[in-house]
């Protein structure tokens, strides 16, 4: 199987898994919420307190956020392979954007949770923000082939 073929397979599994916390009830997802701060607080971190009670809220927005970094990244690894850097960057953006609003229709559909377009703007900033780490990275490797052109 081919290089390209593994990069859009990874997507389209990262895709399923997303999809598959989306399904799950609002109990259960609060119910993995208070997983993690459960393995805080055996960690000796009372985020609860450090929160101030906003752990369960906090969490689920990181989460939101997790999940569309890694999509994004998954997204431009995949298109990069057949666009320049600027069109993968931008497609790869646009695809987060319109899965975290089809997402959020999805949650309309399941017990316990709804449809919230702040979650859209959540998950899409974590593409962005992928997009602003790959870009400044992309300009310090031309940088530095820049630099080692010169004195090489």
């Amino acid at each position: 199987m081919n290089r390209k073929i593994k990069k859009w397979i990874l997507v389209f599994i990262w895709m399923g898994i997303i999809f598959l916390f989306s399904s799950q009830s609002g109990d259960k997802s609060s119910e993995n919420n208070k997983f993690i701060v459960e393995i805080l607080n055996t960690l000796g971190i009372d985020i609860n307190s450090i929160l101030s009670g906003k752990a369960d809220f906090i969490i689920r927005k990181a989460a939101h956020f997790t999940e569309y970094f890694i999509l994004y990244f998954l997204l431009y690894n995949a298109l990069r392979e057949d666009f320049y850097f600027t069109s993968s960057t931008i497609f790869a953006l646009i695809i987060t954007f319109l899965y975290a609003a089809s997402d959020e229709f999805h949650q309309s559909f399941v017990p316990g949770r709804g449809p919230a377009f702040r979650d859209v703007l959540i998950d899409t900033s974590g593409g962005v923000v992928c997009m602003i780490i790959i870009y400044f990275v992309n300009k310090v490797k031309q940088k530095s082939k820049t630099f080692t052109s010169k004195i090489g």
